[in-house]
């Protein structure tokens, strides 16, 4: 899911970076049918950065915390799950942003509750789960040509309900597909 001009494995790597750090959790949850959901969420259009976009919570890492703590903090912040429900899973690659020159580590986690998914914060107009065997439905999976600085370029994204998810976490999710499709995901298995 990554643009044309980004699937060189040297243009995402962190390695070398001199980058300011950020770390986000893919969070999943059973829904009220106790089927998993993972849950996204949507900056408010009227933010400075990444406006309308939809996305993991997570932020920049704040000094003497680790990347861990970094995707558990932010993700209390904004969509208000304490950090001590979370059952951490495991990481997935890292990933550097050159627009906004962010090394983004991803975490992968569990709770064993539906999350209010009616909470807005400073930082989250919306949020809402997705299915995880969307991530690797084709139907899912999507191109659209849009300029880009001087040039139009094909950008892959993922349409969720509704909701167009592309760029940076497009990127993870598709990894995420990736680790998840060998498998038969049974709700159970992952709490």
């Amino acid at each position: 899911m990554a643009p044309l001009s980004r699937r060189q494995p040297s243009r995402a790597s962190v390695e070398a970076q001199d980058c300011r750090e950020a770390g986000v959790l893919a969070l999943f949850y059973p829904d009220d049918n106790d089927s998993a959901q993972l849950l996204l969420t949507k900056r408010p259009e009227a933010m400075n950065k990444h406006a309308g976009q939809v996305a993991f919570p997570g932020g920049r890492r704040e000094e003497g915390e680790s990347l861990e703590e970094t995707a558990l903090r932010e993700t209390e912040e904004e969509v208000l799950i304490p950090s001590e429900d979370v059952n951490l899973l495991g990481a997935l690659t890292s990933l550097y942003i050159p627009p906004s020159n962010f090394c983004v580590h991803p975490f992968v986690g569990t709770i064993d509750y539906t999350p209010d998914l009616s909470v807005q914060t400073e930082e989250v107009a919306v949020v809402f789960g997705v299915p995880p065997e969307l991530l690797t439905s084709r139907k899912a999976r999507m191109t659209i040509n849009m300029r880009v600085g001087d040039a139009k370029r094909d950008i892959p994204y993922f349409a969720f309900n509704g909701h167009v998810v592309w760029g940076a976490t497009a990127m993870m999710l598709a990894e995420l597909a990736v680790v998840m499709d060998p498998l038969v995901l049974e709700w159970e298995s992952i709490i």
